[in-house]
């Protein structure tokens, strides 16, 4: 027993190499995904503009306001900079994906995406934010110090941080499957959630409407999947070697079904790249990566040549790796309902911690929901015609297909369905974007799949809310509706600029 924890140093040159070059892709998808859309979420014309969010922020929180919103942004807020911090995320992914200076380019990536997501507010509020800010954190101190280009870099990886990682994805996909029995939601415990999850999800894709009509003993049976994957499996992430690999291959296979059926943006693909890190490089030998082994021998080989120049030291290691474990810890805590009393030691580093989103709680779909309003935005020129805005992504027209989004995330698209949950008075935002579209703002309508007011911005908006749900196969077959609506209500009465008030 002795030799086991050498041995599992030394074979991870691969994972870590392909786990880098992933991370650097999911990167890469989320600062081009931000970027097309950025102007029209949060520039100058934006929905919510950044230098309105700053200028509060200086008012408010005086000197704080840099750790409790840290941002670049404070330095710059102009929409120049806004594509600076996208474009120049692209380029530090490119580097790291050749691998020069990783832990430099991943710093430099966690601070531009964390910039990013702190003056997003509502546009960046989604799990997949947080879990990158936390992966692209641990990140750094798994990547290996080289300054050139190396296909498997020939130094040691902390195996803290590997197992940081796995705990990472035991937090994830663990805390996911407890919250939906301790949230009390009957339909995840009568095993009906997935016979509404396929339809009411926020973006479905045209499988989803597939899977949508099988019989009930499926959905009963996809759901005590669900609850095996997410609570079970993840045990076996520190159990021995072949028992992880099978948990690994598992929960590959979980998130692969997610992607088919729905549009998560690149959470899946992140989630899968955790998972490859419980994979060592023999099991890649084996499954036929021949091609790897070359270089992985010559990296055995150098490794007691390379591994005190290039390894992170134990007094930055330890206190980083403690200060995460027990913060994330304590977020686990807090899931299980352990009394508060004893967390309260802990409390200070949840909030030290907070405003950089790098050592979260998740858990998803606590709740099904089990119906689908959503939001219809009408203009009109003179109170009488009103012309539908119509979104590229999120159901509308009653024939549009639902689309591959998937890894792009249209941002405004996902809002309209959290929005459509509540009121108009519950989100500000949605105010906001009524105005931009009474403004003519363009790089608001350019968010948009068609602009009914071409030449001239429409005097009046309004919003009604229907309920939607997936067409039956025998109207998808006869009048090719992917969607029937009905029950019909208001959402936002009619706004327009001159009054600014809201008139029936």
């Amino acid at each position: 027993m002795a030799s086991a924890a050498p041995a599992e140093k030394v074979q991870f040159f691969i994972t870590r190499s392909i786990f880098l070059k992933g991370l650097s892709l999911v990167y890469l998808l989320a600062f081009v995904s931000l970027w097309v859309q950025v102007d029209g979420l949060i520039g100058s014309r934006g929905i919510l503009p950044v230098q309105d969010l700053l200028q509060a922020g200086k008012q408010q929180l005086g000197p704080e306001r840099y750790w409790l919103a840290p941002t670049l942004c404070w330095f710059n807020s102009s929409d120049w900079f806004l594509h600076f911090l996208c474009g120049g995320g692209i380029f530090l992914s490119m580097l790291l994906m050749i691998g020069v200076v990783p832990p430099a380019a991943l710093f430099l990536l966690w601070v531009f995406y964390l910039s990013l997501v702190t003056v997003g507010r509502e546009f960046m509020s989604f799990q997949w934010d947080i879990l990158l800010l936390e992966t692209g954190l641990l990140a750094v101190f798994l990547a290996p110090w080289t300054l050139k280009p190396r296909w498997v870099p020939r130094s040691q990886l902390p195996v803290v941080v590997l197992w940081l990682f796995r705990w990472l994805l035991f937090r994830l996909l663990f805390s996911s499957g407890v919250i939906k029995l301790i949230s009390g939601d009957p339909n995840w415990r009568g095993l009906t959630a997935l016979t509404f999850h396929y339809e009411t999800q926020p973006l479905p894709n045209p499988l989803s409407w597939f899977i949508h009509q099988a019989p009930l003993w499926f959905h009963k049976a996809s759901c005590l999947g669900v609850f095996s994957v997410e609570m079970f499996v993840p045990l076996l992430f520190f159990a021995p070697r072949r028992w992880r690999l099978a948990a690994c291959a598992v929960s590959i296979a979980f998130q692969m079904l997610i992607i088919a059926t729905g549009n998560y943006c690149f959470f899946n693909l992140l989630t899968i790249l955790l998972c490859l890190l419980l994979v060592d490089d023999e099991a890649w030998r084996k499954a036929g990566k021949f091609l790897f082994k070359k270089q992985a021998d010559g990296a055995h080989a150098a490794i007691e040549s390379d591994i005190k120049k290039s390894r992170w030291p134990a007094w930055v290691l330890v206190p980083f790796a403690g200060f995460i474990f027990l913060t994330s810890f304590t977020w686990m805590a807090a899931l299980f309902r352990v009394p508060s009393e004893w967390l309260r030691p802990a409390v200070g580093l949840i909030n030290a911690a907070a405003p950089f989103r790098s050592v979260n709680s998740y858990g998803l779909f606590a709740t099904m929901t089990t119906s689908r309003p959503e939001i219809i935005v009408e203009g009109s020129s003179d109170g009488v015609t009103w012309l539908p805005y119509e979104f590229r992504y999120k159901p509308g027209d009653l024939k549009k297909s639902p689309s591959f989004v998937a890894p792009y995330q249209p941002r405004l698209d996902w809002q309209m369905w959290f929005a459509a949950l509540g009121g108009y008075s519950d989100n500000p935002w949605f105010v906001q974007f009524c105005v931009r579209l009474l403004e003519g703002s363009q790089p608001v309508l350019a968010l948009l799949k068609s602009n009914p007011f071409p030449d001239q911005p429409p005097k009046y908006v309004r919003a009604w809310v229907y309920d939607y749900r997936f067409a039956s196969a025998a109207v998808r077959r006869t009048e090719g509706n992917w969607w029937g609506r009905s029950n019909k209500r208001v959402y936002c009465p009619a706004l327009s600029l001159r009054s600014r008030n809201f008139a029936d």
